[in-house]
């Protein structure tokens, strides 16, 4: 992947918008968990999308209702669903 260089302003809440072209390189939605991380040496802060374990593959959705199936899949209710009528629709 190019490296690119976007310049953001810092709210007056310290906050910092992330563009909607590096939201769709790295798949990351509205409300998803990001990790922050700080190298005091390089001065630098690293974001890394943080893959939690209990979000549906299909769907996105974060739940403690949501169910791990052999091979790592974890699906929610409604992706279970979707899955499950695209598998039956093929």
């Amino acid at each position: 992947m190019k490296s690119k260089g976007i310049i953001r302003r810092v709210d007056e809440l310290g906050r910092v918008a992330l563009p909607i072209e590096i939201r769709r390189i790295f798949n990351i939605k509205e409300k998803a968990p990001v990790k922050i991380h700080i190298n005091e040496n390089e001065d630098k802060v690293i974001l890394k999308k943080n893959r939690h374990l209990l979000e549906c593959m299909i769907t996105g959705e974060i739940s403690l209702q949501n169910r791990l199936y052999s091979g790592g899949i974890v699906l929610s209710t409604r992706g279970a669903e979707i899955l499950f009528h695209a598998l039956k629709n093929n």
